[in-house]
């Protein structure tokens, strides 16, 4: 027995100094210095190889979905507020026109804005996070929230239905005054986005964050700008824009009533988020600015220094 195990030693290493010879002398023909390794050790090295250009290509097929949501999610985002602006200040597009009665549209056109509250409020709640996180990464649910939301309101815009009902119509110079407000109210939101100074609605930096291999930072607590009239200047410049029409018909007037209920309900609900990120910080906050209403001036300057 012992005898057969040291012939088959001789054999195993017969057959590596034969692949090494056949692999010196290729090298040496073909101008490449001889490398001394071992049968095994061009296996473990050849294994090596391919382990490591999967891991690479598994890295760039990862990149790059990441980098098709991102362009995904600021497409659809960043176009259904477009077309949600536009909405707002020209009226309904009318793309697709149902023959419909008076009641059967605005029963169709609130059963869309439901769709839309229940939509973009349920997929911001933890139960749905923790839900999401079992099936995508964390860093891909705000730029999910975007896609999904970007589409629920594309549809909300494109199939929004007109009413024949007006309840009134300004004309003469006066029409020009709502114009004039909604600029207002578009420059104030803008003032708000710039208030933050991180203002990612699309959900791009948890996902670039993360190809970076670092950290996401925690949300400041923002106390500048409009931020010192009101708790939610976004929420009330949106409201300002809402409202500010100059032909009411009663789809529109439906559309008011039911958004700014969503608004201000949204308003408080967050504001419970909120208060677990700031604590006592923000109870104090809620203590001295107004939530939606800016009555009371930029009163949060007193806090500005504690």
């Amino acid at each position: 027995m012992c005898r057969g195990n040291e012939e088959d030693k001789n054999t195993n290493e017969g057959w590596d100094r034969g692949l090494e010879t056949v692999l010196t002398s290729g090298s040496r023909r073909a101008g490449i210095a001889r490398v001394p390794y071992s049968l095994g050790e061009w296996s473990r090295r050849l294994t090596l190889s391919v382990s490591l250009l999967k891991v690479r290509r598994e890295a760039f097929v990862n990149r790059f979905a990441a980098y098709c949501v991102v362009a995904l999610s600021t497409v659809l985002g960043g176009g259904s507020l477009l077309l949600f602006g536009a909405f707002l200040i020209a009226g309904p597009f009318s793309v697709i026109r149902f023959d419909a009665s008076e009641g059967q549209v605005l029963i169709w056109n609130g059963f869309l804005s439901i769709l839309f509250f229940i939509q973009h409020s349920g997929m911001i709640r933890a139960a749905f996070r923790i839900w999401l996180s079992s099936a995508i990464p964390n860093h891909y649910h705000p730029a999910i929230y975007a896609i999904v939301s970007g589409i629920v309101l594309t549809f909300v815009v494109l199939l929004w239905q007109t009413s024949q009902t007006v309840i009134f119509r300004i004309q003469g110079p006066l029409q020009v005054l709502p114009r004039v407000i909604s600029l207002l109210a578009i420059a104030g939101f803008i003032w708000g986005v710039q208030a933050l100074g991180t203002f990612d609605a699309f959900g791009r930096i948890p996902i670039v964050v993360h190809l970076r291999g670092k950290q996401l930072r925690p949300p400041d607590f923002v106390l500048r700008g409009p931020y010192l009239w009101v708790r939610h200047p976004l929420y009330f410049f949106m409201l300002v824009l809402i409202w500010s029409t100059p032909n009411m018909t009663s789809d529109r007037l439906l559309f008011n009533v039911l958004w700014t209920f969503w608004i201000v309900l949204g308003s408080y609900l967050e504001e419970k988020d909120v208060v677990a990120d700031f604590g006592e910080r923000y109870r104090d906050y809620q203590k001295t600015v107004p939530m939606l209403l800016p009555w009371r001036g930029p009163i949060g300057r007193g806090l500005q220094s504690t």
